[in-house]
């Protein structure tokens, strides 16, 4: 499916309220969408299903105030950009939030599996550098799509970029993954 192929799809489900073209929509952004906020939750899936469910019930019934000023790709993860600010501002009164992140992540488990240590070495990037390089590195988004999905200026996601991958590479680096 390319992007005309979804603009196609969009408009069938905003002017038709064809659920069958929006299935093949989810479909197509259903993967990438749970595997964003896979590595935003840290490994919690039944989180990220949660969040990737109300990021697709948010686009359903916004639908219709989709422009294609951008691919239908961002405007989906602006969508679920918003779901999770919206949860970590929900979360965050009861979070310790003078507790350093390294102390977070050291209380987890020795876990020697390479998924858990890379979920244990997002844990100490800050919520912005988790976004910003879940979006570059593992989502595969240019610093110009996540400028426009997070509302950040080109600056800022790519300091967030250099510290966060300044911190992983100590931090994996630490933890026995020298090459």
């Amino acid at each position: 499916m390319n992007a005309q192929n979804d603009i196609s799809l969009v408009t069938q489900v905003a002017v038709f309220h064809n659920r069958h073209a929006f299935d093949q929509l989810v479909r197509k952004y259903q993967s990438p969408i749970r595997r964003f906020f896979l590595s935003q939750t840290l490994g919690d899936t039944q989180l990220s299903d949660d969040l990737a469910q109300d990021t697709f019930v948010k686009a359903y019934l916004s639908i219709g105030k989709f422009r294609g000023l951008s691919s239908f790709s961002t405007w989906l993860y602006r969508i679920a950009y918003n779901v999770l600010y919206d949860h970590v501002r929900s979360r965050k009164p009861t979070e310790d939030i003078d507790a350093p992140a390294v102390a977070r992540q050291n209380a987890g488990g020795g876990d020697s599996n390479l998924k858990m240590d890379i979920y244990d070495a997002l844990k100490i990037l800050t919520d912005n550098e988790r976004t910003c390089i879940t979006l570059q590195l593992m989502e595969g988004q240019p610093i110009d799509k996540i400028t426009e999905i997070t509302g950040m200026a080109s600056g800022t996601v790519k300091s967030h970029l250099s510290r966060g991958k300044q911190k992983l590479a100590t931090y994996l680096r630490q933890n026995g993954y020298d090459r």
